[in-house]
């Protein structure tokens, strides 16, 4: 599949999707950049670990984004933007399909992903000041259900393993979107249990 018959069929997906938005003026407002590469063989999702020296989330598996700025036009422009900063993705190499369902984290940011397509050949590099790597995990890694489930007052967020990195929380819960949403998954997320 390449860039353009993948961002063909996320955008024919999209347009189908009116995604959730949340109005919590109290939340600090964040985006964060699910891209996806056009890789002809397996399409694989761009994703960072956090340094241990960030103030949140330290360590853990996370997609680029931030904290938006006043500057900011608007959620796809933050993060187009974190991810230029966090892994030097050139902006004009990202094709957007759009916007996901907004999700609350546990740290009082309400966040926006963004879905975007990048060349399966782009060079990238992570900020060692917000960084400890980035990585590509393969897509099909979430079409299949997730290793277990973190369980937490009668919710549950799936759980992956991909080598060395545990991807849970925030991050498993947007993937689990997008694969429930575009791929047709089945994956639980946030229902009792």
């Amino acid at each position: 599949m390449n860039q353009s018959d993948l961002f063909s069929y996320l955008s024919g997906r999209w347009q189908d999707h009116d995604p959730k938005v949340m109005h919590q003026p109290d939340l600090k407002e964040a985006a964060v950049l699910v891209a996806i590469t056009d890789c002809a063989e397996e399409p694989m999702l761009l994703l960072t670990r956090r340094s241990s020296h960030m103030p949140t989330h330290k360590g853990e598996v996370a997609f680029p984004g931030g904290k938006r700025d006043a500057g900011d036009v608007d959620f796809i422009a933050t993060a187009l933007r974190e991810a230029e900063e966090e892994v030097g993705l050139d902006p004009s190499l990202v094709r957007v399909v759009g916007e996901l369902d907004q999700i609350v984290s546990i740290h009082g940011f309400l966040v926006t992903p963004v879905l975007a397509v990048i060349p399966h050949d782009v060079r990238l590099v992570a900020d060692p000041g917000e960084l400890e790597c980035l990585f590509m995990a393969p897509l099909a890694l979430f079409r299949r259900p997730p290793d277990s489930y973190f369980r937490r007052e009668g919710y549950c967020m799936p759980n992956y393993q991909y080598g060395d990195f545990r991807i849970w929380g925030l991050t498993a819960c947007v993937i689990a979107e997008l694969m429930n949403r575009y791929w047709d998954m089945n994956i639980k997320v946030g229902r009792p249990m």
